[in-house]
């Protein structure tokens, strides 16, 4: 079974190929069909950005497709960055510039009131078909710097509380175990595998 993943994230791309290693899956990234326009994201929902990604990659390409919206949701900042996790500091921003504007903005704000969790919403869409979502939610708290090699994105300021590490000083077959997008995409391939 091969499996279009909508990303051009090579750090999301490996995540998810990891956690299909062992499911027979052949997992393609967008970087296998040059000729693909870029989609924008312009949802206000995480799973209509997801939805949309999947149906118009399945559409184009003919082959099954799994794409996903991300973000985080910090509740000291009324669920901000949310939806424009990506583009927090700006449309072209860095990690390192999202990270940067996150923390002034929790700027002063105690540690018991930096609660935040990362969200996502899994789309997996067969052309000429309905779209099935699926959901994953990991809480945590922001941090005031940065700390751990490991992931991308906030990961380096996301703390997992049961195990007193950000996102990105947990091994990555951890982090895919308790991570939104590895229950997210759990919950898909578990369809997907299912006898039908």
């Amino acid at each position: 079974m091969e499996l279009v993943v909508a990303t051009r994230n090579a750090g999301k791309l490996r995540e998810i190929s990891r956690l299909l290693a062992e499911t027979g899956i052949r997992v393609l990234g967008l970087d296998a069909f040059a000729d693909l326009p870029e989609i924008e994201e312009d949802g206000e929902t995480f799973e209509a950005n997801a939805r949309k990604k999947a149906e118009t990659v399945a559409r184009l390409t003919g082959r099954l497709t799994l794409a996903d919206d991300s973000g985080l949701v910090v509740d000291a900042l009324g669920g901000q960055p949310g939806v424009r996790s990506a583009r927090f500091a700006g449309v072209d921003a860095t990690d390192e510039e999202n990270n940067l504007k996150l923390l002034e903005e929790l700027a002063g704000v105690p540690r018991e009131r930096r609660g935040a969790a990362f969200h996502c919403a899994m789309a997996l869409c067969r052309p000429e078909d309905e779209c099935l979502l699926f959901f994953g939610r990991v809480p945590g708290i922001i941090l005031d710097a940065p700390r751990g090699e490991e992931g991308f994105g906030y990961d380096p300021l996301f703390l997992v509380r049961e195990y007193g590490k950000t996102m990105a000083e947990l091994p990555l077959d951890v982090k895919n175990r308790i991570s939104h997008r590895g229950q997210a995409l759990r919950r898909a391939v578990d369809h997907l595998l299912s006898p039908k």
